[in-house]
């Protein structure tokens, strides 16, 4: 048997774009001979489609699109996802289910069964969990069907569940395992990915087809990187990550040979191509097609707008320069480098002349309170307005650049420096910026020696540096990922060997800057636990005050 996956980049509620994406591959699939194709987790409606699957017009879309793509059906079976209806009058409204078409008909229902509800997911909020394993025999051979989450509870020990698909479907003796996943990207899920696999196979020795969808959607990224297993746990094949992408296998050779074997992976070049995937995604998805963004001359706003350009190509990134009267001359000078070297256009546009006049009106009103944050702020905010009138007038969107670290203490002033309609940086800690530009730099230097090399500052005040207000950077990420990605509390922390009043002072300026980040730009997601959707801390709270 020829089976072929199509790992697709999927556009949620785009029925007509994704119907016509599935029938493109299943047109290839039926020119090389495939006998079976299959597509990712709710394919025809895009994942995760969130609180459009509570319309029932979205609900009958999807179903007038799956009869459209079972007429294709006649010389292939097509395995992919769409909500399905529960027709029983407990429980929740829908399923979460994989189709199998063939001949026109559906040859076969599986409901998802593990329904994750953490993180990012919130799939029990929508989704009743499906309770029957059936194999479905085609072609002579036994398929065992499954969908993301199913095969992440190997023997039941995932405390989260009290079923394991697999140790069901498993007594049927398949002789290979679909599994259909929206498996979203964060930097070291990719081997915890392969992990799962392998130990499924381990455990059932059958073959494993594994196809992830790829793409942007909006914070979640999907890096694909579809996995062929072997039934003797070795990966037969892995797909390109961030990259949409149709192959075809077969059978007998998966379980006979060695095949091309698993992708390299390196952590900082799948965080580059993660956030370029984000960019280009959140702008052709939306029908956009230029950014601009603010820049300092600082590593920050650089990357960002190297990221930009690579996604959206430089005719379509603006960059501005607004100097105040603390800026030093080389913020403007690497600006302007940074501008030339990527080939983009650029605007210097001083501040002083509108930061000045809001002094002398608001002095009256300060009662000869000694100069400090607010005089920051205030120039920040001024930076602010520009960007967003530029913006506005010419129909940009503007590419938030404050990175992790200073987004998690609120090192970064609402309504100035925090504007944007996308949040670049916004996953990415401060030394993993420095290793992003590195990469970048790697066959040309496109950012400037001098950006990576000076001491990173706000240039908002005379001879300012973070590092007056904050922990040096390599030690304040550190603190971070224990506090933010572990969720390790101040005693553990401190008992990892940190100092105690850093420790606190630290975690006190997370908790108490959670309402900056209720504001901020959607932040593409890089990491396993980034700010967003994923990360529900209440605003008002004293744990830790």
């Amino acid at each position: 048997m020829q089976i072929t996956l199509a790992q697709l980049d999927f556009i949620i509620g785009d029925f007509e774009g994704n119907t016509s994406k599935i029938l493109t591959a299943v047109a290839e699939a039926k020119k090389v001979g495939s006998e079976l194709i299959c597509f990712s987790e709710l394919s025809i409606c895009g994942y995760p489609p969130r609180d459009f699957l509570e319309f029932e017009d979205f609900i009958r879309r999807c179903k007038l699109a799956l009869e459209q793509i079972a007429t294709h059906s006649h010389d292939i079976g097509i395995v992919l996802g769409v909500p399905v209806v529960n027709p029983q009058p407990e429980g929740k409204d829908l399923y979460n289910s994989a189709v199998f078409l063939y001949e026109g008909k559906i040859l076969h229902t599986y409901h998802k069964c593990l329904l994750p509800t953490y993180d990012v997911f919130d799939e029990y909020r929508y989704f009743e969990p499906g309770n029957e394993f059936k194999i479905v025999e085609f072609k002579g051979k036994r398929i065992a069907i499954t969908i993301c989450e199913d095969i992440w509870n190997i023997g039941n020990e995932n405390p989260l569940y009290i079923n394991c698909p697999m140790d069901v479907l498993i007594l049927q003796n398949p002789d290979f395992v679909l599994n259909l996943s929206a498996s979203p990207f964060a930097w070291n899920h990719s081997v915890n990915r392969l992990n799962i696999l392998r130990t499924n196979v381990e455990r059932y020795k059958v073959p494993f087809f594994y196809v992830n969808q790829v793409g942007a959607q909006t914070e979640i990224l999907f890096d694909g990187g579809s996995v062929v297993m072997s039934a003797d746990a070795k990966v037969w094949d892995e797909m390109p990550y961030f990259e949409s992408c149709v192959r075809h296998y077969q059978l007998a050779q998966v379980t006979s040979s060695q095949g091309p074997g698993e992708q390299v992976k390196d952590k900082i070049t799948l965080i580059r191509q993660a956030l370029v995937c984000g960019i280009k995604g959140y702008f052709e998805k939306l029908g956009l097609k230029k950014a601009i963004l603010g820049l300092s001359g600082g590593i920050d706003s650089a990357l960002t707008c190297a990221l930009a350009v690579e996604a959206l190509g430089a005719e379509n990134v603006r960059g501005v320069m607004m100097p105040s009267s603390f800026s030093s001359g080389h913020s403007v000078d690497d600006a302007v480098s940074l501008a030339k070297n990527l080939g983009i256009r650029y605007d210097i546009v001083p501040i002083k002349s509108v930061y000045e006049p809001y002094l002398d009106l608001l002095n009256p009103l300060f009662e000869g309170k000694p100069f400090d944050v607010t005089e920051e702020n205030i120039q920040a905010r001024n930076r602010g307005m520009i960007l967003m009138a530029l913006s506005n007038k010419w129909g940009y969107i503007l590419l938030n650049t404050t990175n992790k670290s200073e987004m998690a203490v609120g090192y970064g002033t609402l309504y100035g420096d925090m504007c944007g309609g996308l949040s670049v940086l916004g996953d990415v800690y401060k030394m993993e910026v420095y290793a992003l530009a590195e990469n970048i730099n790697k066959e040309m230097e496109l950012i400037p020696q001098n950006t990576i090399s000076k001491p990173p500052s706000a240039e908002l005040r005379p001879g300012q540096k973070d590092s007056d207000s904050l922990p040096p950077y390599p030690l304040l990420d550190e603190i971070l990922y224990e506090y933010i990605e572990l969720r390790q509390g101040p005693g553990d922390i401190i008992a990892n060997g940190f100092d105690e009043a850093t420790v606190r002072r630290v975690l006190k300026l997370v908790n108490t800057n959670e309402f900056k980040r209720h504001q901020t730009a959607p932040v593409l997601r890089v990491s396993s636990k980034a700010f967003g959707m994923g990360r529900r801390m209440p605003i008002v709270g004293k744990y830790l005050s």
